[in-house]
């Protein structure tokens, strides 16, 4: 069951005694550095989901395990991986596992590695609609194994009365265990950053010179 931060009225301790607890935080990247507008928004997001995450622990219990895509170890390994490539997840991470959360592996590094190589592949032009096809279906079932072991990691570590926090790309595909409650973070600024983004990409698109203008 997956529910909006939202759109629930402040759930209390006693409503989910004994169930297992998952908090999901989309994991949001930064834009780059001369993008000064994202920039602000994106740190902004960061902002409202720490205050957002501290509101549920207040409800739900403090965060006993960690979850971050892309982590195929966990504890010390896991911290420095994210500290050489994502600052902001790390400085939460960081935080709630020196409160004593459990920075857990979380990926399959043989399924993320083979994912992430027919990514690379799908991205090069390709003059073989078979060949095109079958990288296709073998990234689709790569893509599927890959997030049946995050929810198996999930189920196997994340005990009874326990809270979790997953943080993943909105558009992952993990089947979370039925017995698990869902807790799906969305910061207010997570859509503006949205519609940045696509503003964005639309310029970066449109050929060199042109501005929109009229001048």
């Amino acid at each position: 069951m997956v529910q909006e931060l939202g759109r629930i009225e402040r759930p209390s301790a006693e409503q989910y005694v004994g169930k297992r607890k998952l908090l999901l935080l989309p994991l949001v990247y930064g834009p780059p550095a001369e993008a000064q507008e994202g920039l602000a928004i994106w740190q902004t997001y960061w902002e409202q989901a720490q205050l957002q995450i501290a509101s549920l622990e207040l409800r739900l219990g403090a965060i006993s395990h960690i979850y971050h895509e892309s982590l195929a170890e966990g504890g010390p390994q896991g911290l420095e991986y994210l500290e050489r490539v994502d600052q902001r997840s790390y400085h939460l991470v960081q935080t709630k596992s020196q409160a004593g959360a459990v920075l857990e592996a979380t990926e399959s590094d043989e399924f993320l590695s083979e994912t992430l190589d027919l990514q690379r592949c799908l991205m090069m032009p390709l003059t073989s609609e078979k060949v095109a096809h079958r990288l296709h279906e073998w990234f689709s079932e790569s893509n599927r194994n890959r997030y049946q072991h995050i929810a198996m990691q999930i189920n196997a570590t994340l005990g009874e009365n326990e809270v979790g926090l997953l943080l993943i790309s909105e558009r992952h595909q993990v089947q979370f265990p039925e017995d698990v409650e869902v807790f799906y973070v969305a910061p207010p600024a997570l859509e503006d950053f949205r519609h940045w983004l696509r503003d964005w990409v639309t310029q970066q698109q449109q050929p060199v010179g042109e501005t929109g203008s009229d001048e």
